[in-house]
């Protein structure tokens, strides 16, 4: 008897009211034959029905072309659903998870590795013991930054309006990455900012859209140490004032490299594709900001490799 034939099914799991289209979008685009479930306003308590309900009915080969995508604004309760997840499945009913809150990890798994590469391109080496300053270090986009430069062993300011929040943000990653190497800052005003700013050779802006949170002016003044700035905001006002969002590597200011939001944007898309297929291929595993970076960084240091591998022309005895 010839085994069934089990189609590719991702279920989305969304904290919002409204499931955004654009995930589910670049799912179909990626695998157009796939299906397509999507449940809204799920809690840590929903998860686990939907979930032990999308494990046992297609049985243990069934399960392993079952994908789940957890997705929403709700940063903390997304990974609440998926601590929920892991601990839901065991062998053999386990599924390959996503988890991407609204961008957030594949976002700032391409503005580090975006800093990484201009740095290696610039001779100023790799991000270890690199001074960087998180400002909105304590957003979805900000943390996930914050805990990959501290996983490349570089030394990390958090921004926040509250000292608190930073503190806190700054602990966890410490405590994670067992280093002291984080520090939270409270910046409140364009002065704090400069403060902030004062000592880091990378400054990555990772606030809401349409804010503002380095003025020109201070990145001139405060920013004397600067070799590298990046900023996700394409909406207006930018998070880096006077940095055009699709400067990829080039001098924004003497002797500072820029990386726009849109630079960050077009390679993003193509990593949550990459991120997808990784999962699709898959039978199992969680698929989180680390295998995005993973697959970030393999991606910019493969096209330096590329450039730095002289193109040579055959023999004229190998022409025809």
């Amino acid at each position: 008897m010839s085994q069934p034939q089990f189609k590719k099914v991702f279920i989305f799991l969304d904290t919002d009211k409204h499931a955004s289209p654009f995930d589910m979008l670049t799912t179909i685009d990626a695998f157009p034959d796939a299906t397509i479930m999507k449940f809204e306003n799920v809690t840590a308590e929903d998860a686990d029905r939907i979930l032990y309900d999308a494990m046992f009915p297609r049985g243990p080969e069934g399960a392993k072309h079952t994908k789940v995508f957890i997705n929403g604004r709700d940063f903390d309760l997304a990974n609440e659903i998926l601590a929920r997840a892991k601990k839901c499945m065991f062998p053999p009913f386990e599924l390959s998870v996503i988890i991407d809150p609204r961008g957030a990890y594949t976002t700032a798994s391409v503005a580090v590795a975006k800093t990484l590469k201009v740095s290696l391109e610039k001779n100023l080496g790799t991000l270890e013991n690199k001074d960087v300053a998180v400002l909105a270090g304590t957003g979805p986009v900000g943390q996930t930054a914050a805990r990959l430069y501290a996983s490349e062993k570089a030394k990390v300011i958090v921004t926040s309006r509250t000292l608190q929040r930073a503190s806190s943000v700054a602990a966890k990653i410490n405590e994670e990455f067992e280093t002291e190497t984080v520090s939270g800052f409270q910046a409140q005003t364009s002065e704090d900012v400069g403060k902030a700013i004062a000592n880091a050779e990378i400054i990555l802006s990772a606030g809401a859209a349409g804010t503002e949170l380095l003025p020109l002016g201070v990145l001139k003044e405060s920013g004397k140490k600067c070799k590298i700035v990046a900023d996700i905001n394409a909406i207006p006002p930018l998070g880096v004032a006077g940095l055009d969002s699709n400067t990829d590597g080039k001098e924004m200011l003497p002797g500072v490299f820029g990386i726009g939001a849109l630079a960050i944007g077009k390679l993003k898309n193509k990593i949550e594709v990459a991120l997808i297929k990784r999962a699709a291929e898959e039978p199992k595993g969680i698929f989180d900001y680390r295998m995005a970076y993973e697959l970030a960084k393999k991606s910019v240091t493969e096209k330096r490799e590329d450039k730095k591998t002289p193109k040579t022309e055959p023999p004229k005895s190998w022409l025809p």
